[in-house]
């Protein structure tokens, strides 16, 4: 084993405490809110193509 292949667990102990931490500041949505404004979205698209709007 050389010694660059050392510590590669160590250098993405970071990256993961940086993602797992919660902002208290960020918008959060429910994720049935989420689908259902994609549900929402995707039927009033088809329906403005269904009329030719």
């Amino acid at each position: 084993m050389s010694s660059s292949d050392s510590g590669g667990l160590m250098s993405s102990a970071g990256l993961v405490r940086y993602f797992d931490a919660e902002d208290n500041n960020a918008i959060r949505f429910d994720p049935r809110t989420v689908i259902a404004f994609g549900a929402f979205f995707g039927f009033l698209v088809l329906m403005l193509r269904a009329f030719g709007l």
